[in-house]
């Protein structure tokens, strides 16, 4: 079944749309480059779209009705929105889920050597990565450090022009046979991964001169010692702007798309969205790429304790009309999926594969080889999502991550089908999936933010 590109249908006022659209885009990108950035962005666009933060409604005892708008945050990298609509919440929700985590490189908890008078940052490599793809790129770091006596101070390097950036080395072509001869898995390995911060010796030091400069400047610049480094969340990320790509400019090119793209595109939707007949949700986790593990994960009870104080404001709450609420709600996971890319056209079976241009992805199974760890959804909820995207004229496709054999992957879906709640991944075609700059096509970003906003009015 041959879907059309969507670039073929776009009327003048679609391109601008698209266009503002996407550049809005790539501004978010650029503003949040780690969970607790994009946590604090959505934020910000809540407050400017009218939201309240849940906390304050139950400091203030208000009782809530529908069209109000109120938010709640995790820890301060999890954030779930509501818009209250007309009808009772256990009639249930329509829920878009993404994550707002990316694969990365962290820093570790005692992580500043000197070697051969040079001062390197010891990492730990977060989520799937294939790990030769980062070094010798500029890196920047950002992050957080909390000191002892409670203040949290926030540290970004490397994203001005006047910033130093940072680096993972590699070697030389001219001695590295051995290297070359090892599988891609080990060519680079996990421990290798450090980063190369300095090498001027500090005046004065005979030993461990070099690490002595960096704590001197992070001491001058920062008010930090050494033993900061304990309680701090430090990120080291692609340096550089989310960017145009192609002659054409039908593409963009940037660090976290994945799942960034589906966020954004999630939570625009619903500030654009009017009041609607169900409850509005978007719902937007951390840990998805290491498990959705932790407080701030999708396997937390941060949802299911939000959705319950949003009953109790709107004077509904039981345990019951909880379980009602989660099994009467409908879900897109919205989560990206795999482009097909013809340069390695053997990994993928091209009558189930995603292609660029064609419109946001639908992925009923994904797991691995035989649907392991999948999430599964029925043909009826199929069959009613397929009618409200045509009559509201987006532009989809289905999908799988690629040949049945060779793996697969998994998202935040299967969790909350454990509510028995309807639950399908849906998102963006992603070129380069988790390399350190992966490519979107605009004109599926535009259609995914539309097919996003008809689920939120008509499911």
């Amino acid at each position: 079944m041959e879907r059309r590109n969507a670039w073929k249908t776009y009327s003048a006022k679609e391109a601008e749309e698209l266009e503002t659209l996407t550049r809005q885009y790539r501004s978010f990108l650029d503003r949040g480059k780690t969970e607790r950035e994009c946590a604090r962005e959505i934020v910000k666009m809540a407050e400017e779209y009218g939201y309240r933060e849940l906390d304050a409604l139950i400091r203030e005892k208000k009782q809530l009705q529908a069209g109000d708008k109120v938010y709640a945050v995790n820890m301060k990298k999890a954030v779930i929105l509501f818009q209250l609509g007309d009808l009772p919440l256990t009639e249930g929700m329509n829920i878009l889920g993404a994550h707002i985590d990316s694969p990365r490189i962290d820093i570790k908890q005692n992580p500043l050597y000197e070697d051969t008078e040079l001062a390197f940052l010891d990492t730990h490599y977060y989520g799937g990565i294939k790990k030769y793809q980062w070094v010798t790129m500029p890196l920047a770091i950002h992050g957080v450090v909390a000191k002892k006596d409670g203040e949290v101070m926030e540290i970004v390097i490397g994203e001005e022009e006047t910033d130093p950036v940072f680096c993972i080395t590699d070697l030389l072509p001219h001695i590295a046979r051995e290297q070359m001869e090892k599988k891609g898995a080990k060519l680079i390995e996990g421990e290798a991964l450090d980063i190369l911060i300095g090498s001027r010796p500090l005046a004065g030091e005979e030993k461990e001169s070099v690490k002595a400069t960096i704590l001197s400047l992070i001491k001058e610049k920062y008010g930090l010692e050494e033993e900061d480094f304990l309680s701090a969340e430090l990120e080291a990320v692609p340096a550089g702007k989310a960017r145009d790509m192609g002659l054409d400019h039908s593409m963009v090119i940037a660090y976290g798309q994945d799942d960034r793209v589906c966020a954004y595109t999630s939570a625009m939707a619903l500030f654009d969205t009017p009041k609607t007949r169900r409850t509005a949700c978007c719902l937007l986790v951390d840990k998805e790429e290491i498990g959705s593990v932790g407080a701030t994960g999708m396997e937390s009870r941060f949802f299911e304790n939000t959705v319950a104080e949003l009953l109790a404001l709107t004077g509904e709450y039981s345990e019951l009309s909880l379980r009602r609420c989660l099994k009467n709600s409908n879900m897109l996971s919205s989560d990206v999926s795999a482009a097909f890319d013809p340069l390695y056209g053997n990994a993928f079976e091209k009558k189930n594969t995603a292609y660029f241009g064609k419109g946001m992805v639908f992925n009923k199974y994904t797991g691995a080889r035989g649907k392991s760890g999948s999430n599964d959804a029925n043909a009826e909820y199929i069959g009613r999502l397929r009618k409200i995207l045509d009559d509201a004229g987006v532009a989809f496709q289905t999908s799988e991550l690629g040949k049945v054999d060779l793996g697969g992957g998994g998202t935040i879906a299967y969790i909350l089908s454990l509510y028995d709640m309807n639950v399908i991944d849906c998102g963006v075609a992603v070129l380069s999936m988790h390399a350190p700059w992966e490519i979107t096509s605009k004109a599926d970003i535009y259609e995914t933010k539309k097919g996003y906003e008809a689920f939120l009015r008509e499911a």
